[in-house]
């Protein structure tokens, strides 16, 4: 009894002292963060066609080639200002190759028979500008990096540290906070059965004779007791209620949630090798999720811009050679759903409120398998329409909203302050 008493103290005070210390690291923290935070703000780069080029590259090109020289489908795009004839040629070539190689241009054939004969994807609605964007961000993806300042040399924080101080990050250090609370409540539950055992197994001895009754019947009237105390049996039926009642609501309320559904689909596809390894944006093949309700399932032709040369063998990639050959479409199993009563538009939402897709679907590009994270319960949409900002920058449709609002509130304009929580939107 008392070596545990001992080691009850001793863990209290391990607990006190991490309180503590973690205290003291946040004041740490804080104070380094304050000293360093002018002299650890990058300065903006002006490189505004680059930039725009990466996001150019990333949504129409990256499925193909690469800003290397390593080859994907097309040739890896490295010098490729050097190799084309002119950069003329090569707004021409970007916008419709067909058209280059059909007027029985010498390179542009040379190009078309040295890779395959494969057909280049033809891109009319880029303009010169976006295409010398590209270019500039090719260009700049291929120099090498500058000189490493000398406020930015040191190592990487290791997992479960702060990248400022070196100590246990803030999660890590409740983590522990909660496990010594465990701990200290399981040692408490283990002192009072050790205290109940003890007291069957070696009971006072009267007149300095044993009792006649065994352990067992000792601790079979101990339990006998228990049961006929009517405080304690009311304790337990009310436990029991109570219980009983939560697990049938939280039955009830998740009528219809399928969250952590991920059915087996008929090819084996997989989201982190092409979204997440291969970065294929997610426009690419769900082509409508920018101009329509639907994102859209993406038809066998897409896969095919790759797979008709690349991985052609493969068992999975034959199922959509069989499903072309025999004119049927691939019969995915939807895995997001939503009930028939609530309208969602993915335009709306991606094109122009500019909500990630990791937003509702969760890391897709680390998934395997596809599988719904995010409940999509109605409760669910309305707190991100109270949390959720609207982006007004240079969008003079909002400016008479803005300004009402401001009259008003001093927060900044919130997508139910436009009408997000009315009934009308959501549903029919």
């Amino acid at each position: 009894m008392s070596r545990l008493s001992k080691f009850c103290g001793a863990m209290a005070l391990s607990l006190a002292l991490l309180i503590n210390g973690g205290q003291l690291k946040a004041q740490d923290s804080s104070a380094a963060a304050g000293g360093g935070s002018a002299a650890a703000t990058p300065a903006s780069g002006g490189a505004g066609d680059a930039e725009k080029g990466k996001s150019l590259f990333t949504n129409n090109c990256a499925q193909c080639h690469s800003v290397t020289d390593e080859k994907v489908v097309g040739p890896g795009l490295k010098g490729i200002e050097g190799r084309a004839p002119s950069k003329d040629w090569l707004h021409k070539w970007i916008r419709n190759s067909s058209a280059v190689i059909a007027s029985g241009d010498a390179y542009a054939n040379q190009v078309f028979n040295a890779n395959g004969k494969v057909q280049m994807s033809s891109f009319p609605n880029l303009t010169d500008a976006d295409i010398d964007g590209i270019l500039a961000y090719i260009d700049g993806a291929n120099k090498p990096a500058g000189p490493t300042t000398p406020g930015n040399v040191g190592p990487a924080p290791a997992p479960g540290e702060s990248a400022s101080t070196g100590g246990p990050s803030e999660l890590f250090t409740f983590v522990l906070i909660a496990l010594l609370v465990v701990m200290l409540l399981v040692l408490g539950v283990l002192l009072v059965i050790v205290t109940i055992l003890s007291k069957a197994v070696t009971p006072a001895i009267a007149d300095g004779t044993l009792p006649a009754a065994s352990f067992g019947q000792r601790l079979k009237d101990g339990f006998s007791n228990a049961f006929n105390n009517s405080t304690l049996r009311s304790i337990v039926i009310w436990l029991f209620i109570l219980v009983a009642t939560k697990e049938t609501l939280d039955g009830a309320y998740s009528i219809g949630i399928q969250q952590g559904y991920a059915p087996k689909q008929p090819i084996a596809y997989s989201h982190k090798l092409h979204a997440g390894q291969y970065k294929i944006d997610c426009n690419y093949c769900h082509t409508g999720v920018n101009k329509g309700k639907n994102a859209t399932i993406p038809a066998a032709n897409i896969c095919m811009n790759c797979h008709g040369v690349i991985k052609k063998e493969s068992p999975e990639i034959q199922k959509i050679y069989a499903a072309i050959e025999a004119n049927r479409p691939i019969e995915w199993i939807r895995v997001h759903n939503l009930p028939d009563l609530a309208y969602f538009n993915h335009a709306q939402h991606v094109n122009v409120g500019n909500v990630q897709c990791q937003t509702c679907h969760g890391e897709i590009e680390k998934m395997e398998v596809v599988e719904q994270r995010s409940s999509l319960t109605m409760g669910w949409c309305i707190d991100c329409h109270r949390k959720t900002e609207v982006n007004t920058k240079d969008n003079a449709y909002y400016d008479k909203l803005v300004a009402l609002h401001r009259k008003e509130s001093k927060e900044p304009l919130k997508v139910a302050n436009i009408g997000g929580l009315e009934c009308s939107k959501c549903h029919y």
